[in-house]
């Protein structure tokens, strides 16, 4: 599994800017990141092979920012059992606290958008930090009780 993606946005309702690394903390989440309070929603993981289903059900090719995610991961499907796993990038450890739940400003983004990511979790997940790091695209994603 691999970090394939990086977003943030630096104030609110922005759109979302790629960068290649960044420092994610406790307190502030993605370095940079208007919405990186500490909670249960400070970072949001989206899966690369869920979000393909959701273009492929749309018959759109979309760019996984539009979806509002901090991080994409590859080689990673998530579901209602990894609530309470961890998931570790590099020094980073992320508490994965639940489903990402798709609202109506996905419409927004590509009409159909909110119905796409409802099933099987595909939205992604919420999470919080655990012990704070520095990420970078490429960097080895794990999944850890």
């Amino acid at each position: 599994m691999t970090l394939c993606g990086i977003a943030l946005r630096p104030k609110s309702k922005a759109p979302m800017q790629s960068i290649t690394e960044v420092m994610v903390t406790k307190v502030a989440g993605l370095d940079g990141d208007a919405k990186g309070k500490p909670g249960k929603r400070q970072v949001t993981v989206l899966s690369q092979q869920q979000w393909q289903l959701v273009c492929e059900e749309l018959s759109a090719s979309l760019s996984w920012t539009i979806r509002r995610a901090n991080l994409l991961v590859e080689g990673l499907e998530f579901d209602a059992n990894m609530v309470g796993k961890q998931l570790r990038i590099g020094q980073l450890i992320l508490l994965i606290t639940g489903e990402t739940d798709p609202c109506h400003k996905m419409d927004s983004q590509f009409q159909g958008l909110q119905q796409a990511l409802r099933p099987n979790w595909r939205g992604g997940v919420c999470c919080t930090v655990l012990a704070d790091g520095r990420v970078k695209i490429g960097d080895l994603v794990q999944l850890v009780q």
